[in-house]
């Protein structure tokens, strides 16, 4: 019932976060496409209540006319819309979604024993530790550098993205390191809009409302932050997106490429950027598809050889060369192999398996006698040990397991029906749920008697 509860919490809380955070994205694309495309009015003026610039648009069957005004209008209007909302509830339902996921099952999602030893309460400390570090690092880069070194802070950024990333390829999996770097970008994000933006916005308002000159640096810094977010978004939304698809996360690499990734959608976003500003420049959507292309062909896997039938005597023959896949510590013949493989001598690993039974002990004492069975064979012994050998074999359930999965071969044929002199007891063969063992009924007196004239028969 917990478990039952537990998708039901996620699935309400990655609703609101995807409704918001395409309400949130929809008004950053709209915006910085308005500013984009605003022109100067007709008689403007350099006034700090001029018109900086207007656009007229059509939508839904009416025309719209939108102006910007250089710092603010002369007096405040009665009313006044706010953008924050979008941007609150799609960072709270995000971290949310953290928590109740990644944080709630870190041992699952967030750890990987073959990448780094950390308990769960260090995964969840290193996690919020970075939401607060990433925001703190972009913020003292935004305010040191000003407005003009643009491209500079930029490829600062870039740097401290690929930096974290590396070092959480050797805390995190794969997985995890994908969605906390998006987690940390959508912080960033958030955050621009709490700390810079809407104070910036207030700032503003107060100002006109004292009868001040309001300072334009307000805008210029909340301006700044918006175009990052603008940037950041295509960005965040792939991270999202990328526990999907495990060719992207499960790479050796995973950070280069989650690096690569990250380049190629702000690339994309550029292009939208500029074309809004009347420039068109088709080389970076050819360029990052071709970019895009050569990523997948370098990271894809080797292709597999095809799979072809085997028979059970090629198993037992490839077995008996190369060995057995096992993570148990080596015992009876086998020896552990370089590569984590048991090597062993034909015959060892029935031995091991099948001792605790009747039918397993018979075997192991056959295969110690193999390397005779052929001579007996071509001197003319009875047919009924070997009879006796393939119905055992299909009679101990894990020799059978083993020799099946090993090489995905199918399971022999029953024997031939002896004559009637010497017929074994008569067996009802059920196939049990894992498709191998064979059960059988309990044998009659009279069924009993022709068992012990069977034996009499086999040569000790």
């Amino acid at each position: 019932m917990e478990a039952y509860a537990g998708e039901w919490l996620q699935l309400l809380i990655r609703w609101v976060h995807v409704i918001t955070g395409i309400a949130w994205i929809g008004a950053s694309f709209y915006f910085i496409w308005l500013d984009n495309s605003l022109r100067a009015p007709r008689g403007a003026r350099d006034a700090p209540d001029a018109v900086g610039g207007e656009l007229w648009a059509i939508h839904g069957g009416g025309f719209y006319h939108v102006q910007k005004y250089r710092i603010a209008p002369s007096e405040l209007p009665a009313d006044l819309h706010w953008f924050k909302w979008e941007a609150y509830w799609t960072w709270l339902s995000g971290f949310a979604l953290l928590v109740v996921l990644y944080w709630w099952h870190a041992d699952v999602y967030m750890i990987d024993r073959n990448v780094a030893s950390i308990t769960a309460a260090q995964a969840v400390a290193i996690s919020g530790a970075l939401l607060v570090a990433g925001w703190a690092v972009y913020d003292q880069l935004c305010k040191r550098l000003g407005f003009a070194h643009e491209r500079v802070l930029g490829t600062l950024l870039v740097l401290f993205i690929a930096a974290v990333a590396w070092a959480l390829s050797h805390v995190f999996g794969g997985r995890a390191l994908y969605l906390q770097i998006g987690a940390m970008l959508g912080t960033m994000m958030a955050a621009n809009v709490l700390f810079v933006i809407i104070p910036g916005q207030r700032a503003l308002v107060e100002a006109k409302a004292q009868g001040r000159a309001p300072d334009p640096v307000y805008g210029l810094r909340g301006k700044q932050r918006s175009v990052h977010n603008n940037y950041l978004t295509l960005p965040v939304l792939l991270t999202m997106l990328s526990n999907h698809y495990p060719m992207t996360f499960g790479h050796p690499h995973a950070w280069l490429v989650l690096v690569c990734l990250l380049l190629l959608a702000g690339y994309v976003r550029h292009f939208f950027n500029l074309r809004h500003r009347g420039r068109t420049v088709w080389a970076i959507p050819v360029s990052a598809a071709l970019g895009a292309l050569a990523l997948a062909v370098v990271i894809a896997p080797p292709r597999s050889a095809r799979a072809v039938p085997v028979s059970f005597a090629d198993v037992d023959r490839s077995r008996a060369l190369h060995g057995v896949p096992c993570n148990a510590p080596a015992t009876g013949g086998h020896r552990r192999g370089a590569e984590g493989h048991r090597a062993r001598d034909p015959g060892a690993d029935r031995r091991e398996c099948c001792g605790n039974s009747r039918a397993g002990r018979r075997l192991a004492r056959d295969a110690a006698r193999e390397p005779d069975r052929n001579d007996r064979r071509r001197a003319g012994t009875s047919r009924c040990m070997d009879r006796r050998r393939r119905q055992d074999r299909l009679n101990c359930a894990r020799c059978a397991v083993r020799a099946t999965t090993a090489g995905r071969a199918r399971l022999p044929r029953l024997p031939p029906r002896p004559s009637r002199r010497f017929r074994p007891p008569r067996r009802t063969h059920r196939i049990s749920s894992i498709g191998m063992a064979a059960v059988s009924t309990a044998p009659s007196p009279r069924q009993s008697a022709r068992t012990t004239l069977h034996r009499r028969c086999a040569p000790r």
